[in-house]
């Protein structure tokens, strides 16, 4: 029965993708992503009918391995249990960057503090900095914002930021970037954080790797050229080796038409060399 299940997982979702509607699902973070994509896509493909979806890249990945998904669209890559969970279920993970993003740190547009260094950032996060004033900022409590648990952009922050540290207990999480600035945006003296494209009405702060290095604003120059020091991978997830509708949408979003899109809508496109060799013949 197991086999048989899976087996139905696999062929329902041929189907579905072979028939011209596409659902993508996932990560918060790329849902401006994909419905631009998708909405220009369609207007050359009129047979083609794209469903966006956001909900976190924890969510979107769990769809792709349940079947309920064609596409998955991840700010992280999937976890090893996650592959493991996949395998189980006859689900083979294909993989694709089709775009890239560095994660703002993000303040009120008042707050006097200009550039943070990662060991300030995580130490706000983790807790052993509590006050602005410890950062050259007013005599306040930090106020922190961030993502829920299932949002690959936490998992991110977490492992690159806190180096897999405990957020502190006092953050708090919400669900999107959008509603993290939107808070940010109202409070003097909080503190977010998020992907690039969302980040509106808010002020950036620079980033240090070190005392000695260099403060970076996040930007696509700075991203694209490495030197901004949180920035990240944009995924798809397909069930295989993507094929017919899925694999001419993939392409066609590899593609500089599709890319120019991407920065169109403050995401940062990938390296032409590094597009090009995802593109599937």
């Amino acid at each position: 029965m197991k086999k048989i299940a899976v087996l139905l997982i696999t062929i329902m979702a041929f189907v579905v993708a072979q028939a011209g509607n596409i659902t993508m699902k996932g990560s918060d973070t790329m849902v401006q992503l994909g419905q631009r994509w998708a909405e220009e896509y369609m207007k050359s493909h009129k047979d083609v009918t794209i469903q966006v979806a956001g909900g976190g890249s924890g969510t979107g990945i769990a769809a792709l391995i349940n079947g309920s998904t064609d596409i998955c669209q991840a700010s992280r890559d999937m976890k090893p249990q996650e592959y493991n969970n996949a395998e189980t279920k006859g689900i083979k993970p294909y993989r694709v960057a089709v775009a890239l993003d560095g994660i703002a740190v993000f303040v009120h547009e008042l707050n006097p503090v200009k550039e943070l260094t990662l060991e300030q950032l995580k130490a706000i996060y983790t807790g052993s900095i509590t006050n602005w004033k410890d950062v050259g900022g007013p005599d306040h409590v930090i106020v922190l914002y961030g993502r829920e648990n299932n949002s690959g952009t936490y998992a991110y922050f977490k492992e690159h930021v806190l180096k897999n540290e405990d957020y502190y207990e006092a953050t708090q999480t919400l669900p999107g970037t959008a509603a993290v600035v939107n808070a940010v945006g109202k409070d003097k003296y909080g503190i977010g954080y998020g992907g690039l494209a969302w980040a509106k009405r808010v002020k950036f702060i620079a980033i240090k790797n070190d005392d000695k290095s260099a403060a970076v604003l996040p930007s696509i120059k700075t991203v694209t050229d490495g030197s901004y020091p949180i920035a990240r991978d944009l995924y798809w997830f397909f069930n295989g080796t993507p094929t017919g509708a899925l694999k001419d949408l993939l392409n066609w979003a590899l593609s500089p038409e599709g890319q120019k899109l991407a920065e169109a809508a403050d995401y940062i496109p990938l390296p032409a060399e590094m597009a090009a060799k995802s593109v599937i013949k």
